[in-house]
């Protein structure tokens, strides 16, 4: 009797363990790792991939339609089945790799990712699709990409099921609005665009020609070494500022060594959202 007891005991909390574990995911989706097992009968016990379609492999019962089920219907369906070859079977079903929870940041306005964001549950934090390890929200993801020094927080926008979501991004992010906070789900789509008043533009003979982050007082040359700085082919005195006026273009010719090599880099002139930076080539 008092081995009985301890028996069902061990059963009950064995449930319960997994039945906890399985609350805490929503629902199975492909490429998921799962592992099942049926107490009592140590070689049913396997640990299977959620495979593209959705489908598991599972002894005796066969293909399993997984993906779209809580691990607690996979339990209880799975018991069923198996109830046609022993008697009350008691079916655990654990998630061991939540790698479905896939959510997509865009825009230039989203960081690189900030230290720690790996270990913190989320990996591939650049733009793109990312896998979240466990439940996260918008304000805890975004805190852990970080933002571009431009990025424009009152165009930024969510979608989910194709839909445009109501969150003011930069009343989250800045006046810590927990109301504009939301759980993200799997296929959820942010997007960060920067504000192009705020950049620069840099072309021409430097070694990564492209927008850069404009802040306030900005020279020529920061803009040139954000850009990695002139190439081997670069005219260094062959510099032109463009800059719209109106329906005008002024161009402001800026011989950046002679201004370096004087020591006067307060002559150095400052740039203005919008500028178009164009480093000329030269054979010397």
């Amino acid at each position: 009797m008092k081995k009985l007891l301890l028996v069902l005991l061990f059963m009950f909390i064995f449930s319960f363990c997994f039945f906890t574990a399985a609350q805490s995911y929503d629902v199975i989706g492909e490429e998921d790792q799962l592992e099942i097992a049926v107490w009592g009968y140590p070689d049913l016990k396997v640990n299977v991939p959620v495979r593209p379609g959705g489908m598991i492999s599972v002894p005796f019962v066969g293909e399993v339609k997984a993906s779209g089920m809580t691990p607690q219907g996979l339990k209880e369906y799975l018991e069923k089945e198996y109830s046609n070859f022993i008697k009350t079977p008691t079916v655990s079903v654990v998630v061991t790799a939540v790698n479905s929870f896939k959510v997509f940041v865009m825009g230039s306005g989203i960081g690189a990712g900030k230290p720690g964001a790996e270990t913190a549950g989320v990996t591939g934090v650049t733009s793109g699709a990312m896998t979240l390890k466990r439940k996260t929200s918008l304000l805890q993801l975004l805190s852990m990409l970080g933002f571009q020094k431009d990025a424009d927080l009152h165009s930024a926008y969510m979608m989910r099921d194709n839909k445009k979501m109501k969150i003011n991004f930069h009343n989250l992010v800045f006046k810590g609005d927990a109301s504009q906070d939301i759980q993200l789900k799997p296929n959820d789509l942010i997007f960060v665009p920067v504000n192009a008043e705020k950049r620069v533009r840099v072309v021409g003979a430097v070694k990564t020609p492209g927008m850069v982050a404009f802040v306030d007082g900005m020279t020529v040359l920061d803009a040139i070494l954000s850009a990695g700085g002139f190439n081997e082919f670069a005219s260094q005195n062959s510099v032109v500022v463009m800059r719209k006026e109106g329906e005008e273009t002024k161009n402001i010719e800026v011989p950046v060594k002679s201004i370096i090599n004087s020591g006067e880099i307060t002559k150095m002139p400052a740039l203005m959202p919008g500028d178009t930076i164009r480093v000329d080539t030269g054979l010397f």
